[in-house]
């Protein structure tokens, strides 16, 4: 199946994997919105008008402020899991559903910090990538959660390993969801086929260490520091069975 330009294959799997697509290409809502490219700086640069000149760390403060929790790096564990969640969701979801992706080229796309979760994401054009594992990987990995990576380690003191634990219990949750779905509406040829590419993405380099992948149930091998939330505890994919008590630090995976 071709790439539509409204992307709606997607929309019935839920917000996570839904993507906005302007009508009538750039213009329109999204183009005062700051785009990926910008957000992934590690030195914060300049911006329209309307656009935080950092976006990234606002969304951070954002996070942090609505979680009530008492560090940054746990509103940017947080931050950068649902935004990781985003993204592997619209290219897993395109991979099973259309066979393809759209190209996500962080240039290409727009994001509100502002926004409640799920992040809100407008893609300004539509242009066709293969639906391989090795182009999903690299939509995702490479061109954006690496350097969303990096320009979070600038900012704050957060440790590579959580991030990437973040990365692969992101994908697991997409990849359930959608094998959930696929299951629901009687497409197992679907649901074998996101099996199969979530497979092949957890034996990529950066992923590969991040946890414990068995049919669509996966344990990360570090934690993403929700429990030290006020009210949280320890997530279904943790490496904690009970939130600790004294150390200071969850493990970096």
């Amino acid at each position: 199946m071709d790439l539509d330009l409204d992307l709606a294959a997607l929309r019935p799997l839920g917000p996570f994997f839904a993507l906005r697509t302007p009508p009538g290409g750039p213009g329109g809502p999204a183009a005062a919105l700051p785009s990926l490219a910008l957000a992934y700086r590690e030195t914060p640069g300049s911006a329209a008008p309307d656009v935080p000149a950092d976006p990234l760390a606002f969304r951070v403060r954002k996070v942090t402020r609505a979680l009530r929790a008492s560090e940054d790096r746990i509103g940017a564990s947080v931050a950068q899991q649902g935004l990781a969640a985003r993204l592997w969701s619209v290219t897993l979801g395109c991979a099973v559903l259309y066979g393809s992706v759209p190209d996500l080229a962080p240039g290409l796309l727009r994001w509100d910090p502002d926004a409640a979760a799920p992040d809100d994401l407008w893609l300004t054009e539509v242009r066709a990538r293969p639906g391989d594992a090795a182009t999903v990987a690299a939509t995702v990995l490479d061109d954006h959660l690496e350097p969303l990576s990096a320009a979070l380690r600038a900012r704050h003191r957060v440790a590579p390993g959580l991030l990437r634990g973040n990365s692969g219990s992101a994908l697991a949750g997409a990849a359930r969801q959608l094998d959930l779905w696929a299951r629901a509406h009687g497409r197992p040829d679907m649901a074998a086929r996101a099996r199969a590419l979530t497979a092949e993405l957890f034996a990529h380099p950066l992923l590969a260490a991040t946890g414990t992948l068995t049919g669509t149930a996966f344990r990360r091998r570090s934690c993403c520091l929700y429990y030290r939330v006020p009210g949280g505890g320890v997530c279904g994919d943790c490496c904690f069975t009970r939130p600790p008590r004294s150390s200071p630090r969850a493990p970096s995976g």
